[in-house]
């Protein structure tokens, strides 16, 4: 199926285009994230240890790293390096305990003042090695990954969060102030070192849940959503638009989303609500990426699911002004090669009707 794709020149327009909510030329393609073994398997080729290598090793990972969205018909580069990996202690987000601030005393303990630092120390040279091999046309989406509530997650936990505003709803408030603070200072220093090679900048922050916000909404317009402003604020200074991947049902706190800036919006389940209606709600407003439900590339059969996608690729881009063609979450490793590569021909086949 890799051999029978169109001849293909990345242009990241495409993708300006999704974001600006203007109907792009042709039918971009977009993910989230792509299990790197899932690359190796298409590729044909081992590389996704060479990550955690020296800098020789890294030259060679995103060689092929970036090769795969090329030869998979990106015009876009996902790549992120996430802040909670770089947290003292980190790890509560993943549900297992605690978090490492559960009090006042732990919050005033926590050394905060190191995080940037060891957060560059792990990051810089990826974002470099990353751009140093992006293929001529091409540029990538993503930057600092984690959201203000993802890192909140992991420095007390969930059940813990709810505890700390009922107990201490000063500390709560400040723990939020305090994770902008550290978000806007990896963000700017991002920008000014990396933002270059990036077409469009985001972070994921999972808000929601099948039925609900994690969240209040007005818990989550009090609290997280003025330290998203700082960010979003920060990359439009930049001259880059902002995408927001958050999963679960946030409709109550959409409006309230736009009115931020966000330029688009990634992650879908049909478990929730078919993507249509996410077109309907807000595709007059901001770019929609996505639609194509995960289990569907896990279930169907290759030619179900190039006819399936086809048939909604082709509606969702006649509904749509900006539209990217993706999974609706992203493609971690138990996806069915021969699932991802058929949603792949799908978009060829609609790209060669369009001509």
């Amino acid at each position: 199926m890799i051999e029978s794709l169109l001849p293909f020149q990345p242009d990241y327009r495409h993708m300006l285009d999704v974001l600006a909510n203007r109907r792009p030329a042709r039918l971009p393609l977009y993910e989230h994230k792509i299990d790197p073994t899932i690359m190796e398997a298409v590729l044909g080729a081992s590389f996704a240890e060479l990550e955690a290598g020296d800098n020789h090793d890294l030259q060679e990972f995103f060689r092929n790293y970036n090769r795969f969205y090329e030869k998979m018909t990106y015009d876009t580069v996902s790549f992120e390096v996430t802040i909670t990996r770089s947290l003292p202690d980190h790890g509560a987000i993943y549900g297992s305990r605690k978090g490492p601030i559960q009090n006042r005393q732990d919050f005033e303990a926590y050394p905060w003042d190191e995080i940037p630092r060891r957060y560059w120390q792990a990051a810089d040279r990826k974002f470099r090695a990353m751009g140093e091999n992006l293929p001529p046309g091409m540029k990538a989406v993503g930057g600092p990954g984690n959201g203000v509530f993802e890192i909140s997650e992991d420095l007390v936990g969930y059940q813990y969060l709810a505890y700390m505003m009922v107990d201490d709803p000063d500390l709560f408030a400040d723990l939020y102030r305090r994770i902008g603070d550290l978000m806007a200072e990896i963000w700017a220093e991002f920008l000014q070192r990396h933002g270059q090679h990036y077409a469009i900048c985001r972070f994921g922050d999972d808000l929601g849940f099948r039925s609900n916000t994690l969240l209040a909404p007005d818990t989550i317009r009090q609290h997280i959503l003025p330290q998203y402003q700082r960010v979003i604020d920060m990359v439009h200074a930049a001259g880059i638009p902002f995408l927001l991947h958050s999963c679960g049902k946030i409709f109550s706190v959409m409006d309230d989303l736009i009115g931020l800036g966000i330029n688009a919006k990634h992650s879908n389940e049909d478990a929730i609500a078919p993507f249509d209606a996410w077109i309907e709600r807000y595709g007059d407003r901001i770019g929609l990426l996505g639609g194509i439900d995960v289990d569907i590339l896990c279930q169907f059969k290759p030619d179900d699911i190039v006819a399936d996608v086809v048939h909604r690729a082709s509606r969702y881009r006649s509904q749509a002004n900006g539209y990217a063609l993706g999974s609706g979450n992203s493609i971690p490793d138990y996806v069915p090669v021969d699932g991802y590569l058929a949603m792949i021909e799908a978009a060829q086949r609609v790209r060669a009707s369009e001509r």
